[in-house]
């Protein structure tokens, strides 16, 4: 059996750009998604804090140290810039695999810096203090 498990969250992302004509997905700055373990094309599932919208899309790397979350393609009409954004990634396990299993969680603050983390790997990125 396989169970489906959250496997990266950047929570709390500050929404600093929209592109209504890019083909589609939202871009991460490559930092923060690496620091998850989200990978370039990877679904995800975000949602909106401050609207309640949620939709799946994939994810693409913005330049690294900016702090750049963009909503592009149709997704830009589901947020503005401002919005706080959760971004989600799952992944499938056994169920051995599953009691081992630590998701990797990035809280951002309004500036997308990090400020805390949790998961399996050492950060390479400096935590703020609140």
């Amino acid at each position: 059996m396989q169970i489906t498990l959250l496997k990266s969250k950047i929570h709390r992302a500050v929404v600093t750009g929209a592109s209504l004509d890019y083909e589609g997905s939202l871009t991460v700055s490559a930092d923060l998604a690496e620091l998850v373990g989200l990978l370039p094309y990877e679904k995800i599932l975000v949602s909106n804090l401050n609207n309640g919208e949620r939709f799946e899309t994939y994810a693409i790397y913005g330049e690294a140290r900016r702090g750049i979350i963009e909503l592009n393609g149709a997704t830009a009409h589901l947020g503005k810039i401002g919005d706080r954004l959760t971004i989600m990634s799952f992944a499938r396990y056994s169920m051995q695999e599953a009691a081992l299993h630590t998701p990797r969680i990035a809280v951002l603050t309004e500036k997308n810096e990090v400020l805390r983390y949790e998961g399996d790997n050492e950060p390479a990125l400096k935590i703020v203090s609140a």
